[in-house]
């Protein structure tokens, strides 16, 4: 239900209208002096405003700091957290009754890719109905600095959506964001890959002396901007171009401002060891935090190692580094089906790759690459176990959306082709710009990482909706229901950690690590950041078959101390903000 036009609440509706003041009874008093009659009437008081903007009463506080819920109603005033405790003697404007629900900060999704979505379709519906308050961005590539070398390959996929791209750096680009209006926060490190095809284009070579100066000039220029710090995707073209010393000069430019190194690391599969050793070592010689984007083991020969990968995190951090991960709760990763073709084939871009994929020589070889068992290049097919564990999700070209949601195997099959030629046959057809999920991992690690108290959440995946110019495409569930599905799954139904544990993974931790002051915590004087929702209920729908469910049993959301979600129903209020880094010089 919404409020009526007089702006107050309906009946039956869970809500109560905010208490007031009694006034003070009307009435006339006699008084008899000196023979005459006389009336004195008593002033008459008006009620008095109301002590708060916004109360939730009745409802079990989660806090975010891992503490036991407790019962307690919170209220806000502004943007702001003015009160927890026993307040239902209080007043407000508007009253929330949360009885058997919990009240927890807002979720923060540590990795989400919205920092474009968000323009081209600003309701954010897939994360809204999480309850995510606050996404951080940036995987290697970012939304700035542009030009264009960073606009090639991206270009075609703009278009399409009616998205001109009118910034050229992180001031420009937040106050596009700014002026677009978003309904959560959004943060963003500066990526690697961007400043590296910035000015390298996609070249497969070192940067020289005077080029590496460049690029760290424009990590500088972004930290002052507002970055978190710097970021890399290093199983990515051009990304995997980088050597470790191009990286650490790059994470020390951001640690000089205040930024961290947060890192798709290079092998998540049977080489994760030296990929992670490498991340350390990046964070330990620019005396920076770590962070480790979306934690895995890929491929069936890693599997059940988990247990071990996340102890040499608790040995780094006993040696005195600052490390850190997170998670999603899938078994299947999801990122372009080019990221399948080896790393020579891409250099110069995707149109050079297409043109290597339509001549038979190095067709051929690409092919043999990929069936070798040998290599150091992580094996995205053989990680799945084959094509027959690669799903086509989105295409670019709308006449091949036969595609969508059919396994790579399958579509072999049905047109009588080679596994492999069908792979690079659409590669091909849709110009390099064809999205896949790959199962990958077990769920025994899956659920090794979500129990882990230490490792937060990231949705990896971009603001969307089930309409709109978003919603021709298909997506990963993790789109729309990777928070509900660790509270609905992990938390009520294999009992993989408590509820206080998750809720403080998706707040506390991730506000703590990425450095976002006065967030992730219900505290007083903080943010009013807030989700609301139903721990009987709460789960995940998207499926794999059809991904743009949203999610079930969020049923508040509040961003800056507005309302994005009420009652279970979008507001279309877009009150989020962008969340500058340390390093921000300010207006």
């Amino acid at each position: 239900m919404r409020l009526s036009s007089s702006g107050e609440p309906p009946a039956r509706d869970g809500r109560r209208k905010a208490r007031t003041a009694p006034a003070v009874a009307r009435g006339s008093l006699a008084v008899v002096a000196a023979a005459t009659l006389l009336y004195v009437h008593p002033a008459v008081h008006p009620p008095l405003p109301p002590e708060y903007d916004l109360l939730i009463t009745g409802g079990t506080v989660v806090d975010g700091t891992g503490s036991p819920g407790r019962p307690a109603d919170v209220a806000i005033t502004g943007d702001r957290i003015a009160a927890i405790g026993d307040l239902h003697a209080r007043t407000a404007q508007r009253v929330i009754d949360a009885t058997g629900l919990v009240v927890a900060p807002g979720f923060i999704d540590m990795l989400g890719h919205s920092e474009i979505t968000i323009l081209v379709d600003p309701r954010g519906v897939s994360k809204v109905t999480q309850g995510i308050t606050t996404e951080i961005t940036g995987e290697g590539g970012s939304a700035a600095p542009v030009n264009a070398n960073t606009l090639k390959d991206d270009s075609a996929r703009f278009s399409a959506w009616g998205l001109a791209v009118d910034w050229r750096d992180f001031d420009g680009y937040f106050r596009r964001l700014e002026r677009s209006g978003t309904p959560f926060n959004i943060a963003s490190l500066v990526g690697a890959t961007q400043v590296r095809q910035y000015v390298l284009g996609d070249a497969h070579r070192d940067p020289t002396p005077a080029e590496l100066a460049r690029m760290v000039a424009l990590v500088d220029t972004a930290m002052q901007q507002g970055a978190l710090g710097v970021s890399s995707s290093l199983v990515y073209a051009p990304a995997f171009y980088a050597k470790t010393a191009e990286l650490a000069a790059l994470a020390r430019a951001a640690g000089t401002r205040g930024g961290l190194y947060v890192t798709h690391i290079r092998n998540e599969g049977t080489r994760i060891r030296r990929a992670l050793a490498e991340a350390f070592a990046i964070g330990r010689e620019a005396g920076v935090p770590v962070e480790v984007w979306h934690l895995k083991l890929a491929g069936r020969a890693s599997w059940g190692r988990m247990p071990q990968i996340l102890a040499l995190f608790d040995s780094a951090r006993a040696a005195g580094l600052r490390v850190g991960a997170n998670s999603y709760p899938y078994v299947a990763s999801a990122t372009g089906l080019s990221s399948t073709i080896p790393a020579w084939a891409h250099e110069d871009g995707d149109e050079a790759l297409v043109r290597r994929l339509r001549d038979p020589t190095s067709r051929a070889r690409i092919r043999r690459e990929l069936i070798a068992r040998s290599g150091g290049q992580e094996n995205f097919v053989r990680n799945a176990g084959g094509l027959g564990g690669v799903l086509v999700l989105s295409v670019l070209d709308s006449t091949l959306r036969r595609y969508e949601g059919r396994r790579i195997a399958d579509i072999a099959r049905e047109e009588r082709k080679d596994p492999y030629e069908a792979l690079f046959d659409l590669l091909v057809a849709d110009h390099a710009k064809t999205g896949a999920a790959f199962f990958s991992m077990s769920e025994p690690d899956v659920r090794a990482a979500v129990a882990a108290p230490w490792v937060g959440v990231g949705s990896d995946f971009g603001a969307t909706a089930p309409d709109g110019p978003l919603g021709l495409r298909k997506v990963h569930p993790r789109a729309y229901g990777t928070f509900p599905r660790i509270l609905g799954h992990y938390v009520r139904g294999e009992h993989a950690l408590s509820l206080e544990v998750a809720v403080r993974k998706m707040t506390g931790v991730a506000a703590e690590r990425m450095g976002l002051r006065e967030r992730g915590l219900l505290r007083v004087g903080y943010f009013a950041d807030v989700t609301v929702f139903d721990p009987r209920i709460v789960i995940d729908r998207a499926t794999f078959e059809d991904p743009s469910r949203p999610s079930e049993g969020v049923r508040y959301v509040l961003v800056n101390g507005r309302l994005t979600l009420d009652n279970g129903g979008l507001t279309g209020q877009r009150p989020g903000r962008a969340l500058r880094g340390p390093g921000w010089r300010g207006p």
